[in-house]
């Protein structure tokens, strides 16, 4: 397997594979309920995450000092450490890096509005730790008693992916021999949401229809997902099961506009090339692309472009779960990863729910109306984000 994030150029590494994951969406909290709503229509209303109780997780006291996006962090990489069974890892060689893209937006605007009200006197001692992006992975980290790497990556709507890419990555190079990779966001305050307004980033019809002539911008949603990634002989004697191998990852700039794709989806298309350089794979050889659709005009239009240059016209089927999932922002890498290894073992695809209209300029085999059933093969799944951040992960099946 070759892993380049973060390095000059691919070194080649130990094999990595997924043995446990984890999802708060607002389709669905723990790994069976996200699947059967990923098969269904999207949620009525704002998309955030609907029945989810903090106490599950955190006694009474310690739920008030922890902000909500840290509470989903901790929810997802809890269930996959649970699912992943009994992993017996040497602490000093187990890791986490996690992700978000705004950190504890809600702590911090409503202490802002604690400061204008009643002074800076009554401003909460814990607002450092609660507003800080790095909470989530100190907390996961700290409940696992892991002492190996404890990272965070901020790259907008790429970091989920970039995370997971980056937890590999520790594997692979034989830093880690346990890791947990994921994302979180819970940005739906009324500031983030008004800022995502006066920016037209938001669908004016609250409708996500990704790839569809009749998109107009994104519906902005909350959740996180996690995954556990082991060395593959690590995995295998202690008998776990294993849904599906890292074969490849990697990570490219636009360095074009702070919001806007590179024309063309010039960016795009570098990270998929080098992600599946990475993966020593073909394009003949993916079975399946889990886009980064975000319904919005010119992101869906690049990135279709994109994946027309690296794959032709006659590319792999293409899905995009944000019709149901709605923007998860920092969370949504993540949570399209956990999306993938399960379409590879339950060897169907998840429908565009959303997409109905097909835009001429974008001629692309969307996967819509019902879920595909497929022989599971190598999927490339990419994340994109303001800025310019490019990041795209091959996951496949395992290999004997």
């Amino acid at each position: 397997m070759l892993l380049g994030i973060g390095a000059e150029g691919p070194a080649r590494g130990r094999r990595v594979v997924v043995t446990g994951v984890g999802v708060v969406s607002c389709c669905g909290i723990g790994v069976d309920a996200f699947w059967h709503g990923l098969l269904g229509p999207a949620p009525l209303g704002e998309h955030r995450v609907q029945g989810f109780d903090p106490s599950s997780w955190f006694g009474p006291k310690e739920a008030r000092r922890v902000d909500r996006y840290a509470q989903f962090a901790v929810a997802a990489a809890d269930m996959a450490r649970a699912d992943a069974g009994e992993v017996a890892a040497d602490p000093d060689r187990a890791g986490v890096v996690f992700a978000t893209g705004v950190g504890g937006l809600e702590s911090l605007e409503a202490q802002c509005l604690v400061l204008q009200e009643k002074g800076p006197a009554r401003i909460s001692p814990f607002l450092i730790p609660m507003m800080m992006p790095n909470a989530g992975a100190a907390t996961i980290s700290m409940r696992a008693g892991w002492h190996g790497p404890c990272e965070t990556i901020t790259t907008a709507c790429a970091a989920g992916t970039h995370a997971v890419a980056a937890a590999a990555r520790l594997i692979a190079t034989g830093r880690c021999d346990v890791a947990i990779g994921g994302g979180s966001e819970a940005a739906m305050t009324p500031l983030g949401i008004a800022a995502f307004t006066n920016m037209t980033a938001l669908s004016t019809v609250g409708v996500s229809r990704p790839f569809d002539a009749r998109r107009d911008g994104f519906i902005v949603a909350e959740g996180a997902a996690a995954v556990v990634l082991e060395e593959v002989e690590h995995a295998r004697r202690r008998g776990a099961r294993i849904y599906g191998e890292v074969l490849g990852a990697a990570s490219t700039a636009d360095a074009h506009h702070i919001t806007a794709p590179a024309p063309g989806g010039a960016g795009a298309a570098s990270c998929m090339e080098l992600a599946l350089a990475d993966a020593e794979l073909s394009p003949e050889a993916v079975g399946h692309i889990n886009a980064h659709g975000t319904s919005t005009p010119l992101n869906d239009l690049a990135e279709a472009q994109a994946i027309l240059k690296v794959f032709g016209t006659a590319g792999p089927p293409v899905t995009s779960i944000k019709g149901v999932t709605g923007h998860a922002l920092g969370g949504a890498g993540a949570i399209e990863a956990v999306s993938v290894v399960l379409s590879i073992e339950k060897e169907l695809i998840p429908p565009t729910v959303g997409y109905e209209e097909p835009d001429p300029e974008i001629p692309l085999d969307v996967v819509h109306g019902a879920p595909r059933r497929w022989e599971p093969a190598p999927v490339l799944s990419n994340s994109f984000g303001f800025g310019g951040h490019n990041g795209c992960l091959v996951l496949a099946p395992v290999r004997d």
